[in-house]
């Protein structure tokens, strides 16, 4: 499977129960990824990425542990770590930039071989990094 993140330049994912920052370019750049993909979130992330054009996107409390080999998880919240055996790439998205945030990312993807990196400018933030691990 491929785990997404978006994460700011700490590590961080959450604040107070709430995504610290969103951008539509990466609710975009996230849409093509998915492409003839299934896209797997929390019930939580439904609302802003459930409806992605040309996305097959489904929600579940478990989605972690009910996505495929080729499915895609779109990782808002919770624990990535546990599920590690099952994930073959992790595409990170970082903010470039430190929010409040008490819930942070619990997987080190500098141990991973990073593959890609580019960098664009979103609506919300001037400069948004794009990193992706195998």
């Amino acid at each position: 499977m491929t785990a997404i993140v978006c994460i700011d330049a700490s590590g961080g994912m959450l604040f107070g129960g709430r995504r610290q920052s969103q951008d539509s370019k990466v609710t975009e750049r996230i849409a093509g990824l998915c492409q003839g993909r299934r896209l797997w979130m929390h019930p939580y992330s439904y609302p802003l990425y459930g409806k992605l054009s040309g996305v097959w996107t489904q929600a579940a409390e478990d989605f972690l542990s009910r996505a495929g080999a080729e499915d895609v998880c779109l990782v808002e919240m919770g624990l990535l770590a546990p599920f590690l055996p099952n994930i073959e790439e992790i595409i990170v998205f970082c903010w470039n930039r430190r929010y409040p945030a008490d819930v942070f990312l619990d997987v080190d993807v500098t141990a991973w071989k990073k593959v890609a990196e580019r960098e664009f400018s979103g609506t919300s933030h001037e400069r948004i990094t794009e990193r992706v691990y195998r």
